[in-house]
């Protein structure tokens, strides 16, 4: 008699425990997904409104080719299973002056919206900038994010072979200060330097590497027909159909080990043996045994923590300035704008972010239009986490920008329900704060010291981001195909960036 295939237990149904428990099951594992809330998706979740659901997470989609290769992996392709539509307008920005201006992905478009805006000097630090960031991109997308372990010897030695790179990567100065020095205008400035709170950072504290974001974007922001939401759904209906059990409102209590490994995960609802275990979920939650003492010592502390938001979900009627899908409505004052989170208090001068989920693809609808609207936060603020619903949307009605109804609290996530929501993360969104050149080497990677215990999401490498993690579900996926020798019934596929399966 052949064994048994070797039996996986995924805790947690976000991206990257859904694409890690799509290969295994492909792979010939028997699979069981647990997971607390009632729907997949983890950050990437909805609420219900009046026009029907809305986006309360992550609302922008890049590196395509990330999901391309997954979906190929496993013998599917993703056209057959969500449709993506590229969105011209990368974002449109909005300045107290009255000054706007549409990133493209078409980069020749958007410096010509610049040197429309700004004047010819800005288009010629546009145009300088996109090139360092291309650069940084090309130079450490495989050592660094297609990698399943970076190591800074192989971060040296990329620069080591092209020293050219050194003046890009800006290693001794923050993104803030390193954009300062790239653009006469600090409109543009500004701008840029919300890169680093893709990642959960504050840009006078993150590193200049960030910049290479800029590329990312550029190369394609895409838009998912029935919202982000439905990424995730797509991902979890295709492992249940390669025979995967998803097992939702299951609330995993322990991580039970036998003789140095994983042998059980127990759960509010049974105990379930297993081979193996991917937590998917914040990696803190391991460190301060939220999931037995026994594994705790698998992740070390994931402090200091990146930061959190203030998230409105609704529908409602906007007057106003007219908008794109992506908006951004910039501070008053750029050189304070986070000061205060950098102190862990709320914004008081805060630029908005604007999702108008219903705009996408240049529509124009009518009626009551579904909205996301993001600042930025500390994690774990006080209750005058409230407090950020009139800060809100008197800032917008202050820039000629009204809904109507006017959203109540009802619609607002707070840090302090993102923290009740994702356990151990104080709030934080991001897992551990991307600060200083060497953070990305602190996260912690698809292995743990515990043999059969594994780890994926947004707070492993290679970090946070929508493509992030499911990357980092495709590290623990292939490390576990090769631990338990399991044998993989894919086709070979092109790995854009080389990722290493060793």
């Amino acid at each position: 008699m052949p064994p048994a295939p070797p039996h996986i237990v995924v805790i947690g149904a976000g991206i990257g425990g859904l694409c890690c428990a799509l290969q295994l099951v492909h792979a010939g594992a028997q699979v069981t997904i647990v997971d607390s809330h009632a729907q997949v998706g983890g950050k990437m979740r909805t609420l219900p409104t009046v026009a029907g659901p809305v986006d309360a997470g992550p609302t922008v989609l890049t590196m395509k080719h990330v999901f391309d290769t997954l979906f190929t992996s496993v013998g599917a392709r993703l056209a057959d299973h969500v449709t993506l539509t590229p969105e011209p307008i990368l974002a449109r920005h909005f300045w107290s002056d009255g000054t706007q201006l549409d990133l493209m992905q078409d980069t020749d478009q958007s410096r010509d919206n610049i040197m429309a805006a700004f004047g010819t000097d800005a288009a010629r630090d546009f145009t300088k900038f996109m090139r360092r960031s291309a650069a940084l991109y090309a130079a450490f997308d495989a050592p660094m994010m297609q990698t399943p372990v970076p190591t800074l010897a192989a971060m040296t030695a990329q620069t080591l072979r092209n020293p050219r790179l050194i003046p890009a990567m800006a290693p001794h100065q923050s993104l803030a200060r390193s954009l300062r020095s790239q653009f006469r205008d600090p409109r543009l400035a500004q701008l840029f330097a919300r890169y680093a709170t893709y990642v959960g950072g504050i840009p006078e504290k993150s590193p200049a590497i960030l910049s290479l974001i800029a590329h990312a974007e550029a190369s394609g922001v895409w838009h998912v027909k029935g919202g982000m939401h439905r990424l995730a759904t797509a991902i979890a209906d295709l492992a249940v159909t390669k025979g995967a059990q998803l097992c939702l409102a299951t609330h995993a209590t322990r991580i039970e080990t036998q003789n140095g490994r994983t042998a059980a995960v127990q759960t509010d609802v049974g105990r379930i043996k297993a081979d193996a275990v991917v937590f998917n979920g914040d990696p803190q939650a391991i460190h301060t045994g939220l999931l037995g003492t026994g594994v705790a010592a698998a992740v070390p502390d994931q402090s200091p923590r990146s930061l959190s938001a203030c998230v409105h979900s609704f529908a409602a009627i906007p007057a106003g300035p007219t908008l794109a899908g992506h908006n951004v409505i910039f501070a008053d004052d750029p050189a304070t704008e986070y000061a205060p989170l950098t102190r862990g208090q709320p914004q008081t001068d805060p630029t908005l972010y604007i999702c108008a989920q219903d705009r996408f693809g240049g529509n124009t609808p009518t009626g009551p239009e579904r909205f996301e609207i993001i600042m930025n936060a500390p994690p774990l603020t006080a209750p005058e986490d409230k407090t950020c619903q009139t800060l809100i949307f008197n800032r917008l009605r202050d820039r000629g920008l009204t809904f109507s109804p006017t959203p109540d609290a009802n619609s607002l996530t707070t840090p302090t329900q993102f923290a009740a929501m994702f356990p151990a993360s104080t709030g934080s969104l991001y897992g551990r704060s991307p600060h200083t050149m060497t953070a990305a080497f602190k996260r912690p990677t698809a292995r743990t010291s515990i043999t059969g215990l594994y780890l994926a999401g947004g707070g492993t490498h290679p970090g946070a981001g929508v493509p992030m993690a499911a990357l980092s579900g495709r590290h623990a996926a292939a490390a576990m195909i090769s631990d338990l020798c399991l044998t993989s019934m894919s086709p070979q596929a092109d790995m854009h960036g080389g990722m290493s399966t060793a």
